[in-house]
């Protein structure tokens, strides 16, 4: 099953980002196959604000464990995180 992971930033937590992005970015690409695509949102200035994750799992409770365990949840930059069942149609 696919879950779309969709997580905002606080408000001025872009240094946070920036700081912890490497070690996010290792998660995601040690993570295999659960990962389907993900990026981060974009404000109107262009800067990273949050991120969509279309995760690859069997359950949401493994989605959850996906997410408790990356970087940006250790270094507290969400102000939310979402996981939602989704369907790919297209791409």
């Amino acid at each position: 099953m696919r879950i779309a992971l969709i997580a905002k930033d606080k408000p001025g937590a872009l240094d946070i980002r920036k700081a912890n992005r490497d070690a996010h970015v290792a998660y995601l690409k040690s993570s295999g196959d659960v990962i389907d695509m993900a990026g981060p949102f974009l404000d109107d200035a262009g800067n990273m604000c949050g991120s969509l994750i279309i995760l690859n799992v069997s359950t949401i409770a493994e989605a959850e464990e996906w997410a408790a365990n990356d970087p940006y949840k250790a270094a507290d930059l969400f102000e939310s995180v979402e996981l939602t069942a989704w369907n790919k149609v297209l791409g």
